[in-house]
């Protein structure tokens, strides 16, 4: 059976911004991502997923767009995309954009015109406006994820329009045909310039409630209390089950366009809410290719229960490939989130674990190092919700920070004025540091990669679950052409694990950690990872 390419793809995740600075004005830039292409091929992975490149007024760092055709002047030019698109390719690395068709910046000439134009003007209906009561106040009780009711109100044409994030990210309103056709043309644009796919950002909020029906409260054990609109279930601002069909709509646009300018593009999207109403779970034929979720990305419980629980969801619907991700730029960073103890040796387990789950797999930038979350002060924060719901977690900052790079000023990201001051707490993990140590969280997470990459079972197996004590978890790779055992120690003692399937287990010496198999019990030293290969009649029929 031919795979498509990003069926159990590794994609490392870019964020710009923060990556590096080719040109000393302290933000990272297209050609900085082109100068470090040689570094990421050396990791071994298959491509790259690039946060927002278009124009912005950055009130919220590239995710509020002013323009869809061209590039941030910070970042580069047009020319300096087609560079490192050209580049990337020479590699063999594909390139996915970050796109948001779900708002837009209010600076967009889009939203200007529905704006300015009238009531009657051809854009007026591009964005969902609503009049206020009568008292004035917003149309309904839907709140905004950055804080306060999720309307604004106009002037210009005295009604209220919805943001379900900052008030300068009008939504764009999918039901309307002409903006749905303006916003799928952008993806016409990327694709015909030579791009292999797209995250969609917010892909369960692209349609609204037209009779505007008031959200229900979260139950009191639902309330995570990240932000006030937690308190809130979101169907009907967003998470519609006529969702699905726009997905569909997408995948379908996206899809036309394999075979040309290289083959098979690949769309995925991000899920944050009522994710099984929305159209998460889809499948490649219908819906988008695969998507990922908050389940794992917000999750600070190191128990075998959360991985379980997680694979049980997709277990109910079976036609589904996954994308899983620990860590990206709007969570704080997996070693710090999950409570490890600083170690390098936590570090390798936790990369381990990523890279061995079923899916396609999303590496953060300096995830193969092992970084922490980096602590801010007030007065160095950029991100609006840090500001707003300070000092929760200190806003998304932390993960944003400039990628250490060496050990010169600014660890090596800039040599100007870095946007956000480098980490200290990042300073001896450098890659420059880890390059010249062959037991590096970087050594490791190469070998873990190339270990993926060379089994099919690894890449495109499905996986089973061992019942085993907690805190170890252990499962089952199972294809075609093999099984492999997983097993994890998701503690800082050492444990001993048995079970009837690894009594004739040969051990891998890719491992972090120690493991000593004696029959079917394995010991693990603290945080250890251990691979093993199953006789073949443990393999997938």
């Amino acid at each position: 059976m031919t795979q498509t390419w990003w069926r159990g793809a590794v994609l490392y995740h870019v964020y710009v911004r923060s990556f590096f600075d080719s040109d000393g004005d302290g933000h990272g830039d297209l050609p900085g991502v082109a100068a470090k292409l040689d570094y990421i091929q050396s990791l071994g992975v298959d491509g790259i997923w690039l946060s927002p490149i278009h124009p912005s007024p950055n009130r919220d760092w590239g995710y509020d767009i002013a323009d869809y055709q061209g590039v941030q002047a910070d970042y580069g030019t047009l020319d300096d995309f087609e560079d490192l698109l050209e580049a990337a390719h020479a590699r063999g690395l594909k390139v996915v954009l970050d796109e948001v068709l779900s708002h837009t910046s209010d600076e967009h000439p889009w939203f200007v015109e529905s704006l300015t134009g009238g009531a009657a003007g051809p854009k007026a209906d591009w964005y969902v406006w609503a009049d206020p009561k009568v008292d004035g106040t917003a149309p309904n009780n839907w709140l905004s994820v950055f804080g306060g009711p999720a309307w604004a109100y106009q002037p210009a044409r005295r009604q209220h329009y919805h943001h379900k994030f900052l008030r300068q990210q009008p939504k764009l309103n999918w039901r309307n045909a002409d903006a749905r056709e303006a916003a799928l043309s952008v993806l016409d644009l990327w694709l015909e310039r030579g791009v292999d796919g797209f995250r969609l950002d917010v892909a369960g909020t692209y349609l609204h409630d037209e009779a505007l029906t008031d959200n229900p409260p979260a139950e009191k054990t639902e309330r995570a209390f990240r932000h006030a609109s937690d308190l809130q279930r979101h169907l009907y601002d967003s998470n519609l089950p006529e969702n699905v069909k726009v997905l569909d709509l997408i995948r379908r646009r996206v899809e036309a366009h394999d075979g040309k300018n290289g083959g098979d593009r690949f769309v995925f999207g991000e899920f944050s809410e009522e994710e099984e109403r929305c159209g998460a779970y889809l499948s490649a034929e219908d819906g988008l290719h695969s998507a990922y979720t908050f389940v794992l990305l917000t999750a600070d419980q190191l128990t075998p229960q959360t991985f379980r629980e997680h694979y049980a969801t997709f277990e109910r619907f079976p036609a589904h490939w996954p994308t899983i991700s620990f860590s990206n730029h709007d969570v704080p960073r997996t070693v710090s989130r999950f409570g490890g103890d600083g170690s390098p040796e936590f570090a390798k387990l936790m990369f381990a674990l990523l890279v061995s789950l079923k899916g396609t797999t999303l590496i953060y930038q300096g995830e193969e190092l092992g970084l922490p979350q980096a602590q801010l002060a007030r007065d160095q924060l950029r991100d609006p919700v840090g500001d707003l719901y300070w000092p929760y977690v200190g806003g998304r900052d932390g993960c944003r920070t400039p990628m250490p790079w060496n050990g010169s000023d600014n660890l090596g990201f800039t040599d100007g004025t870095p946007w956000l001051p480098a980490a200290a707490e990042h300073a001896s993990l450098t890659v420059e540091e880890q390059e010249n140590d062959p037991d590096s969280p970087l050594a490791f997470a190469r070998e873990m990669v190339a270990f993926r990459k060379a089994s099919p079972t690894m890449t495109h197996g499905d996986i089973a679950f061992l019942d085993v004590p907690t805190p170890v978890l252990a499962f089952v790779r199972r294809s075609e052409t093999g099984a492999i055992a997983c097993v994890f120690n998701l503690s800082a003692e050492p444990q001993i694990v048995h079970h009837d399937q690894l009594e004739d287990g040969d051990l891998w010496p890719l491992r972090s950690g120690e493991a000593d198999l004696r029959g079917g019990s394995l010991g693990l030293s603290p945080w250890a990872a251990a691979f093993l290969s199953l006789p073949r009649e443990f393999a997938a029929d």
